[in-house]
């Protein structure tokens, strides 16, 4: 298979994970509070509700698109926030039906689209794959919330490459969404994969001065912002590489607040 239809079956995977989870949950555990500032279980699944139906429409009207980033660039801090409390208000059952159909039409809008079309984001326009990337690392992220909000764990799979992939490739944003200069040379990155194997996961050059190193689910917890970097076997060799350790976000946008270190005060 293609690069895209690889990720696309995995962000399938990745939704029907997280719908089985959430889809026989209670009206009152939909209002559970998760570690998001004032986000619920609702507000999570209302922020992917939502994101989809954005990548939706940057698949199929661009345009339109454009004029909802434009509405976004008005209240650059908020509408992320508004968006999910609109969701959130939904009943339940409404919210999870519009999720479950805005993920299909994702997939198919996805799989139809022409090789080499490039879609306009928040950040850097996305290929098929890129966006497919972007949107399994989301629902991924977001769905640790909730497992979080039950005290639960869940098997990390395969399909964390992806995740830590797209937060190495955005190691420059990182940088510059903060008005930093991006460091001049690569990193190397190793990180171990998830499923008890041994095998490495590896990018950037293999002689590179400055590293990254540790378990690959924590550098997922780590870009996703969804754990603090003090909590985490993730080490860096080298300043820069330091500093991006303490900074790193896989996700378009402003920078994150991050989450707290285990046993801080909020």
């Amino acid at each position: 298979m293609s690069e895209p239809a690889v990720v696309l079956d995995d962000l399938r995977a990745e939704g029907d994970e997280l719908d089985e989870i959430v889809g026989g949950l209670s009206r009152q555990k939909w209002a559970w509070m998760t570690s998001a500032p004032r986000w619920t279980i609702a507000h999570q699944i209302a922020h992917l509700e939502w994101t989809d139906r954005m990548a939706l429409l940057a698949v199929t009207d661009p345009d339109g698109f454009a004029a909802e980033a434009t509405k976004a660039l008005a209240a650059p801090d908020a509408f992320v926030d508004q968006a999910a409390e609109a969701g959130a208000a939904l009943p339940h059952t409404e919210l999870l039906a519009r999720w479950r159909t805005g993920r299909e039409l994702l997939q198919k809008a996805l799989r139809a689209a022409p090789t080499g079309t490039r879609f306009p984001w928040y950040g850097p326009p996305m290929s098929t794959a890129s966006m497919a990337t972007g949107r399994l690392m989301e629902t991924w992220a977001h769905g640790q919330d909730i497992v979080d909000a039950f005290g639960k764990t869940r098997r990390p799979t395969a399909r964390l490459r992806h995740v830590a992939r797209i937060g190495v490739r955005a190691r420059d944003f990182a940088f510059a969404v903060r008005g930093l200069a991006a460091p001049g040379e690569e990193f190397r990155v190793e990180l171990t994969a998830p499923d008890g194997s041994g095998d490495v996961w590896a990018y950037g050059p293999e002689e590179a001065a400055q590293r990254v190193t540790g378990p690959a689910l924590d550098f997922c917890l780590l870009v996703t912002q969804r754990a603090h970097r003090a909590d985490l076997a993730v080490r860096a060799e080298g300043p820069d590489a330091d500093r991006w350790l303490d900074i790193a976000q896989a996700f378009a946008g402003p920078p994150g607040a991050g989450r707290a270190p285990k046993g801080a005060s909020r």
